[in-house]
């Protein structure tokens, strides 16, 4: 089954092929896929409970967190597709400053729009989807991420399901990398069937590999 959905006009309204993962398990990818292919995608499992800051948000923005149930699509990863998200992704790195939300908003946690131009982690993730679902990007394919970052911190990145396997938009990286070449151990994120259901991560990669990714 196949959708389409029309990029902005910063690509010229090109169409990108999206692909239904429905059929093909949870982690979007067939049974009798390799290893090297199962290495795309990172395994999911549960359901779990949304990171502090989400309901809140949720709150804040009713907007962003309306719906139900979607359909679960995957971007074709063209190379125009590549080159919008990382405009996107430098561009909000670039014009976003880190601020933690203590010295910002005098609370330990709260998810918002940097619209003053700083925020932490997830508010770069914030304003990443949402510029690229007003470019017209599925929102099944934007999912919000909560990691371990190299240090053993907590950390949100975006999570961009393709048919060559998930990227991931950081606000400490500005290269565009592969999950599994991030050096982050994967905790939960968004359900691509429903965003306001969070789901537990597997880190399914073998101990060599990890001890080599960045």
């Amino acid at each position: 089954m196949f959708g389409k959905a029309k990029l902005g006009k910063s690509t010229g309204m090109i169409a990108v092929a999206l692909f239904a993962a429905a059929g093909m398990g949870m982690s979007g990818f067939a049974p009798q896929a390799s290893a090297a292919e199962r290495l795309a995608y990172v395994s999911v499992g549960e359901n779990t409970r949304a990171p502090i800051g989400w309901k809140q948000f949720c709150q804040d923005h009713p907007e962003d967190c309306t719906g139900g149930p979607v359909e679960a699509l995957d971007v074709q990863l063209t190379k125009t597709a590549f080159k919008e998200l990382d405009r996107i992704n430098r561009y909000v790195n670039e014009h976003v400053k880190p601020m933690t939300d203590l010295e910002h908003y005098g609370v330990v946690e709260k998810w918002a729009y940097p619209d003053d131009g700083y925020g932490d982690c997830e508010d770069y993730v914030l304003l990443k989807r949402k510029m690229l679902m007003q470019a017209g990007w599925p929102q099944s394919a934007l999912l919000i991420t909560v990691v371990r970052d190299k240090k053993g911190d907590g950390h949100a990145v975006l999570t961009v399901r393709t048919d060559k396997g998930e990227y991931i938009l950081d606000n400490q990286e500005d290269e565009i990398l592969p999950w599994s070449e991030t050096g982050y151990h994967f905790v939960k994120r968004q359900a691509q069937t429903d965003p306001n259901v969070w789901v537990s991560l597997g880190d399914n990669r073998p101990t060599n590999y990890v001890a080599g990714t960045r």
